[in-house]
C-alpha cells in the first residue's frame, strides 16, 4: 500500500487542519464543514497529479494552443455523514466524477467493543473506474475497509485511492494488514494512537456531529 502523507510537507493545509481540531473554532459549524471541504479540494489537486494526461488543441481568440488534459472516469465514495463534506470538495475540482454514498457506523455492544454496520450504499457502476473512497477520520480502519469490500465486490476497478483527514496508525495497519489489492492511501495527517473508545488523539472529536449537530 502506497500512502501519500500530505503534512510531510508545510502548505495551508496546516491551518484548515488546526482550525478543525481547535475548540472553540469548531462551534461555527459552517466554518467547520467549509474547512473539511477546502481540505477535499487538496486533496483532488494532488490526486489529479497521478492521472493520465492527452494533449487536446485549445483555440484561443488569438491563437491555437495545446493542453494536457486528465483522462479519467472517476467514482467518488463518500461515508455518511460526516463524508458529505469531504465529498462536495473533491467534487468541486473532479466536477466529472460519479458519486456512491456508504452508511457505515460503529454498532455497540459495549462501552468499547462495537462492529461496523453497513445498512445503506448506491453505486454507479463501477468497472475500469477509478475510485476515490473518503472519509475524514481513519481510527481503527474497520469502517473504511469494510467500505471498500462493499464496493470492489460490486465490479473490478482500475484503481483504488483511499483518503482521510486524520488517521490513526492502528487504522492504517489495520488496512495495510487486510487489504491485498494494491492501493494508495491519502491522509492529512497522522496523529498518535487511538484512547480506549477507539477515538483518534489528539484527533478532534466527532467529524459529524461537529458538521452536523449532534445525534440522538
Amino acid at each position: 500500500m502506497l500512502i501519500h502523507n500530505l503534512s510531510e510537507k508545510n502548505t495551508i493545509l496546516n491551518q484548515f487542519i488546526a482550525e478543525l481540531r481547535d475548540g472553540v473554532i469548531q462551534k461555527d459549524s459552517m466554518r467547520f464543514r467549509r474547512n473539511i471541504e477546502r481540505i477535499g479540494e487538496i486533496f483532488a489537486y494532488e490526486i489529479s497529479r497521478h492521472f493520465d494526461y492527452t494533449s487536446k488543441k485549445v483555440i484561443t481568440p488569438l491563437a491555437e494552443t495545446k493542453i494536457d488534459f486528465p483522462n479519467y472516469e472517476i467514482v467518488i465514495a463518500s461515508i455518511l455523514r460526516a463524508g458529505i463534506p469531504l465529498h462536495q470538495g473533491l467534487l468541486n475540482y473532479l466536477d466529472q466524477a460519479e458519486s456512491a454514498f456508504i452508511s457505515a457506523y460503529r454498532k455497540y455492544e459495549s462501552e468499547t467493543k462495537f462492529k461496523i454496520a453497513i445498512e445503506y450504499a448506491a453505486s454507479p457502476d463501477l468497472t475500469n473506474k477509478t475510485v476515490i473512497l473518503a472519509d475524514p477520520m481513519l481510527a481503527t480502519g474497520k469502517s473504511m475497509f469494510n467500505a471498500y469490500r462493499s464496493l470492489i465486490a460490486k465490479a473490478p476497478t482500475k484503481k483504488v485511492h483511499l483518503l482521510c483527514i486524520f488517521a490513526a496508525p492502528e487504522g492504517i495497519n489495520y488496512l495495510k494488514e487486510h487489504i491485498k489489492e494494491e492501493v494508495e492511501l491519502w491522509v492529512g495527517v497522522i496523529d498518535e494512537k487511538l484512547n480506549k473508545n477507539s477515538y483518534i488523539i489528539p484527533g478532534l472529536g466527532d467529524a459529524g456531529d461537529l458538521a452536523f449537530g449532534h445525534k440522538l
